[in-house]
Protein backbone atom coordinates (compact mmCIF):
# COMPACT_ATOMS: atom_id res chain seq x y z
CA UNK A 1 0.00 0.00 0.00
CA UNK A 2 1.41 3.38 -0.99
CA UNK A 3 3.05 6.22 1.30
CA UNK A 4 5.20 8.54 -1.50
CA UNK A 5 7.53 11.01 -0.04
CA UNK A 6 7.67 14.20 -1.82
CA UNK A 7 10.69 15.78 -1.22
CA UNK A 8 10.37 18.66 -3.49
CA UNK A 9 7.75 20.07 -1.03
CA UNK A 10 8.14 22.85 1.83
CA UNK A 11 6.25 23.99 4.82
CA UNK A 12 5.73 27.58 5.97
CA UNK A 13 4.03 27.86 9.40
CA UNK A 14 1.49 30.90 9.95
CA UNK A 15 1.21 31.69 13.51
CA UNK A 16 -0.22 34.59 15.46
CA UNK A 17 -3.74 35.93 17.07
CA UNK A 18 -4.62 37.23 13.53
CA UNK A 19 -3.36 34.32 11.48
CA UNK A 20 -6.46 33.53 10.66
CA UNK A 21 -7.76 36.73 9.72
CA UNK A 22 -4.99 37.57 7.34
CA UNK A 23 -5.29 34.46 5.29
CA UNK A 24 -9.33 34.53 5.12
CA UNK A 25 -8.55 38.09 3.78
CA UNK A 26 -5.89 37.16 1.55
CA UNK A 27 -6.09 33.60 -0.36
CA UNK A 28 -8.55 32.11 -1.90
CA UNK A 29 -9.40 29.14 0.56
CA UNK A 30 -12.11 29.83 3.22
CA UNK A 31 -10.01 28.88 6.18
CA UNK A 32 -12.93 29.65 8.77
CA UNK A 33 -14.55 26.59 8.15
CA UNK A 34 -11.33 24.30 7.75
CA UNK A 35 -11.85 21.05 9.79
CA UNK A 36 -9.10 20.54 12.20
CA UNK A 37 -8.20 17.11 10.01
CA UNK A 38 -8.66 18.76 6.32
CA UNK A 39 -5.82 19.74 4.08
CA UNK A 40 -7.78 22.09 1.60
CA UNK A 41 -6.11 23.18 -1.66
CA UNK A 42 -5.71 27.30 -2.27
CA UNK A 43 -3.73 29.91 -4.11
CA UNK A 44 -2.67 33.58 -3.94
CA UNK A 45 -3.87 35.32 -6.96
CA UNK A 46 -3.07 37.75 -9.06
CA UNK A 47 -5.24 41.18 -8.80
CA UNK A 48 -6.02 39.65 -12.52
CA UNK A 49 -7.65 36.49 -10.95
CA UNK A 50 -4.39 34.56 -11.95
CA UNK A 51 -2.96 31.62 -9.44
CA UNK A 52 0.66 33.96 -8.73
CA UNK A 53 1.53 30.70 -5.63
CA UNK A 54 -0.49 27.46 -5.46
CA UNK A 55 -0.99 25.71 -2.40
CA UNK A 56 -2.41 23.11 0.38
CA UNK A 57 -3.21 24.33 3.62
CA UNK A 58 -4.18 22.79 6.82
CA UNK A 59 -4.70 23.49 10.68
CA UNK A 60 -2.14 22.44 13.56
CA UNK A 61 -3.40 23.53 17.08
CA UNK A 62 -3.68 27.56 16.15
CA UNK A 63 -1.28 27.83 13.53
CA UNK A 64 -2.07 27.17 9.81
CA UNK A 65 0.48 25.37 7.67
CA UNK A 66 0.91 25.98 4.07
CA UNK A 67 2.53 22.99 1.88
CA UNK A 68 3.91 24.19 -1.27
CA UNK A 69 7.18 23.72 -3.89
CA UNK A 70 10.07 24.19 -2.70
CA UNK A 71 11.20 26.82 -5.18
CA UNK A 72 7.91 28.89 -4.36
CA UNK A 73 8.56 28.72 -0.78
CA UNK A 74 10.67 31.81 -0.08
CA UNK A 75 8.89 33.92 -2.66
CA UNK A 76 5.36 32.95 -1.29
CA UNK A 77 6.95 33.85 2.36
CA UNK A 78 8.47 37.26 0.82
CA UNK A 79 4.60 37.93 -0.78
CA UNK A 80 2.76 37.20 2.22
CA UNK A 81 5.48 39.04 4.07
CA UNK A 82 4.61 42.32 2.18
CA UNK A 83 0.88 42.00 2.77
CA UNK A 84 1.36 41.56 6.66
CA UNK A 85 1.55 44.93 7.73
CA UNK A 86 1.22 45.47 11.05
CA UNK A 87 -0.78 42.01 11.73
CA UNK A 88 -0.02 40.17 14.88
CA UNK A 89 0.99 37.07 12.29
CA UNK A 90 4.68 35.52 12.25
CA UNK A 91 5.97 33.34 9.18
CA UNK A 92 8.31 30.87 9.59
CA UNK A 93 9.81 28.52 6.88
CA UNK A 94 9.72 24.78 8.13
CA UNK A 95 11.55 21.48 7.41
CA UNK A 96 11.17 20.14 3.51
CA UNK A 97 9.49 17.07 2.45
CA UNK A 98 5.94 15.93 2.68
CA UNK A 99 4.73 12.23 2.92
CA UNK A 100 1.42 11.08 1.30
CA UNK A 101 -0.21 8.03 1.97
CA UNK A 102 -3.64 6.37 0.80
CA UNK A 103 -5.24 2.69 0.87
CA UNK A 104 -4.92 2.59 4.44
CA UNK A 105 -1.07 2.95 4.19
CA UNK A 106 -0.55 5.55 7.37
CA UNK A 107 -3.23 6.51 9.83
CA UNK A 108 -1.02 10.32 10.52
CA UNK A 109 -1.76 13.39 8.91
CA UNK A 110 -4.44 15.80 7.13
CA UNK A 111 -7.11 14.65 4.58
CA UNK A 112 -6.84 15.83 0.99
CA UNK A 113 -9.95 17.52 0.19
CA UNK A 114 -9.13 16.92 -3.78
CA UNK A 115 -9.29 13.33 -3.56
CA UNK A 116 -11.82 13.40 -0.92
CA UNK A 117 -14.22 14.84 -3.83
CA UNK A 118 -13.30 11.49 -5.48
CA UNK A 119 -14.07 9.21 -2.72
CA UNK A 120 -10.07 8.70 -1.79
CA UNK A 121 -8.62 9.43 1.70
CA UNK A 122 -5.16 10.85 0.88
CA UNK A 123 -3.27 12.02 4.05
CA UNK A 124 -0.55 14.47 4.17
CA UNK A 125 1.76 15.15 6.65
CA UNK A 126 5.16 16.60 7.20
CA UNK A 127 8.63 14.92 6.92
CA UNK A 128 9.60 11.26 5.57
CA UNK A 129 7.36 8.49 6.34
CA UNK A 130 7.61 6.80 3.04
CA UNK A 131 9.42 5.61 -0.11
CA UNK A 132 10.56 8.09 -2.88
CA UNK A 133 7.89 7.05 -5.58
CA UNK A 134 6.72 10.05 -7.04
CA UNK A 135 5.55 8.61 -10.04
CA UNK A 136 2.90 6.56 -7.71
CA UNK A 137 1.17 9.73 -6.77
CA UNK A 138 1.56 10.96 -10.34
CA UNK A 139 -0.39 8.32 -11.34
CA UNK A 140 -3.33 8.72 -8.41
CA UNK A 141 -2.96 12.64 -9.39
CA UNK A 142 -3.88 11.86 -12.68
CA UNK A 143 -6.28 9.33 -12.11
CA UNK A 144 -8.18 12.01 -10.46
CA UNK A 145 -7.82 14.98 -12.00
CA UNK A 146 -5.72 16.65 -9.01
CA UNK A 147 -3.52 19.20 -11.18
CA UNK A 148 0.01 20.95 -9.50
CA UNK A 149 1.58 23.46 -11.06
CA UNK A 150 5.36 23.37 -12.59
CA UNK A 151 3.89 19.74 -13.58
CA UNK A 152 0.48 20.27 -15.29
CA UNK A 153 0.42 24.25 -15.59
CA UNK A 154 2.68 27.32 -15.09
CA UNK A 155 1.96 30.17 -12.41
CA UNK A 156 0.40 33.21 -13.35
CA UNK A 157 -0.95 31.59 -16.80
CA UNK A 158 -4.02 29.52 -15.00
CA UNK A 159 -7.47 30.67 -13.45
CA UNK A 160 -8.43 28.72 -10.43
CA UNK A 161 -11.32 27.46 -12.37
CA UNK A 162 -8.74 25.89 -14.53
CA UNK A 163 -7.72 23.46 -12.49
CA UNK A 164 -10.78 22.52 -10.52
CA UNK A 165 -10.47 24.99 -7.65
CA UNK A 166 -13.59 25.98 -7.87
CA UNK A 167 -14.64 22.58 -7.17
CA UNK A 168 -12.32 21.07 -5.19
CA UNK A 169 -12.04 23.45 -2.33
CA UNK A 170 -9.72 25.87 -2.78
CA UNK A 171 -11.93 28.58 -3.60
CA UNK A 172 -14.73 30.25 -1.94
CA UNK A 173 -17.16 32.09 -3.38
CA UNK A 174 -19.18 32.61 0.18
CA UNK A 175 -16.61 34.87 2.40
CA UNK A 176 -15.05 38.51 1.80
CA UNK A 177 -12.90 39.47 -0.31
CA UNK A 178 -9.63 38.46 -1.26
CA UNK A 179 -7.04 39.01 -3.91
CA UNK A 180 -8.23 38.71 -7.55
CA UNK A 181 -11.97 37.92 -6.18
CA UNK A 182 -13.49 39.86 -8.08
CA UNK A 183 -12.61 38.23 -11.15
CA UNK A 184 -13.00 34.72 -10.42
CA UNK A 185 -16.40 35.33 -9.01
CA UNK A 186 -17.86 36.60 -12.87
CA UNK A 187 -16.27 34.29 -13.81
CA UNK A 188 -18.26 31.77 -11.74
CA UNK A 189 -21.53 33.80 -12.40
CA UNK A 190 -21.03 34.27 -16.15
CA UNK A 191 -19.93 30.58 -16.90
CA UNK A 192 -17.09 31.65 -18.90
CA UNK A 193 -14.61 28.83 -17.80
CA UNK A 194 -13.93 26.68 -20.71
CA UNK A 195 -10.40 25.46 -19.82
CA UNK A 196 -10.36 22.44 -17.26
CA UNK A 197 -8.24 19.66 -16.35
CA UNK A 198 -8.70 16.29 -18.15
CA UNK A 199 -7.23 12.82 -17.67
CA UNK A 200 -5.91 11.74 -20.58
CA UNK A 201 -5.10 8.44 -21.62
CA UNK A 202 -3.01 6.80 -24.62
CA UNK A 203 -0.89 4.09 -25.56
CA UNK A 204 3.30 5.62 -24.82
CA UNK A 205 2.18 9.19 -23.89
CA UNK A 206 4.59 11.98 -25.19
CA UNK A 207 6.40 14.14 -22.77
CA UNK A 208 4.61 16.99 -20.80
CA UNK A 209 4.30 19.96 -22.53
CA UNK A 210 3.58 18.14 -25.84
CA UNK A 211 0.39 20.38 -27.17
CA UNK A 212 -2.94 18.21 -27.56
CA UNK A 213 -4.70 18.97 -31.29
CA UNK A 214 -7.64 18.41 -33.12
CA UNK A 215 -7.72 18.43 -36.92
CA UNK A 216 -4.80 20.13 -36.33
CA UNK A 217 -6.07 22.99 -34.45
CA UNK A 218 -4.61 23.21 -30.14
CA UNK A 219 -7.21 21.78 -27.80
CA UNK A 220 -4.81 21.78 -24.66
CA UNK A 221 -1.02 20.87 -23.48
CA UNK A 222 -0.40 17.44 -21.72
CA UNK A 223 1.25 17.59 -18.46
CA UNK A 224 1.82 15.24 -15.96
CA UNK A 225 2.58 11.71 -17.33
CA UNK A 226 2.31 8.39 -15.38
CA UNK A 227 2.37 5.64 -17.80
CA UNK A 228 -0.54 5.45 -20.04
CA UNK A 229 -2.34 8.24 -18.17
CA UNK A 230 -1.79 12.09 -18.26
CA UNK A 231 -3.36 15.11 -17.07
CA UNK A 232 -3.77 18.04 -19.56
CA UNK A 233 -5.90 21.34 -19.05
CA UNK A 234 -8.05 21.61 -21.98
CA UNK A 235 -10.35 23.71 -23.75
CA UNK A 236 -13.21 21.76 -22.94
CA UNK A 237 -15.57 23.63 -26.02
CA UNK A 238 -12.96 22.78 -28.28
CA UNK A 239 -12.33 18.76 -26.88
CA UNK A 240 -16.34 18.45 -26.76
CA UNK A 241 -16.55 19.42 -30.55
CA UNK A 242 -13.82 17.48 -31.27
CA UNK A 243 -15.50 14.33 -30.25
CA UNK A 244 -19.09 14.79 -31.23
CA UNK A 245 -17.67 15.06 -34.55
CA UNK A 246 -15.10 11.76 -33.74
CA UNK A 247 -12.64 14.04 -34.73
CA UNK A 248 -9.68 12.17 -33.15
CA UNK A 249 -7.33 14.10 -30.53
CA UNK A 250 -3.71 13.70 -31.00
CA UNK A 251 -0.95 13.83 -28.44
CA UNK A 252 2.59 14.50 -31.25
CA UNK A 253 1.04 11.42 -32.97
CA UNK A 254 -0.73 9.38 -30.06
CA UNK A 255 -4.30 9.17 -30.39
CA UNK A 256 -5.84 10.40 -26.73
CA UNK A 257 -8.37 9.92 -24.62
CA UNK A 258 -9.80 12.97 -22.57
CA UNK A 259 -12.11 12.74 -19.65
CA UNK A 260 -13.40 14.50 -17.55
CA UNK A 261 -13.07 13.78 -13.43
CA UNK A 262 -16.19 12.29 -12.93
CA UNK A 263 -16.36 13.82 -8.95
CA UNK A 264 -16.28 17.33 -11.10
CA UNK A 265 -19.78 16.91 -12.48
CA UNK A 266 -18.31 18.58 -15.63
CA UNK A 267 -19.50 17.54 -19.14
CA UNK A 268 -17.61 18.26 -22.44
CA UNK A 269 -20.05 21.26 -24.24
CA UNK A 270 -20.48 20.42 -27.98
CA UNK A 271 -21.69 22.83 -30.37
CA UNK A 272 -23.37 20.13 -32.41
CA UNK A 273 -25.78 18.83 -29.79
CA UNK A 274 -27.16 22.59 -29.45
CA UNK A 275 -27.34 23.12 -33.07
CA UNK A 276 -29.71 19.51 -33.64
CA UNK A 277 -31.35 20.42 -30.02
Amino acid sequence: MPAVFLRDRALIRVSGVEAQSFLQNLITTDIVSLGADEARPGALLTPQGKILFDFMIWRDGDDFVIETDDAQRDALIKRLTMYKLRAAVSLSAESSGVTVSWDGEREAGWKDSRFAKAGITVLREPGEHGKDEQIAYDALRAANGVAVSGADYALQDAFPHDVLMDLNGGLSFKKGCYVGQEVVSRMQHRGTARRRVVTVTGHDLPAAGTEITAAGKPVGLLGSVAGDTGLAIVRIDRAGEAMALGTPLLASETTVTLALPAWSGLVFPSTTDEASA
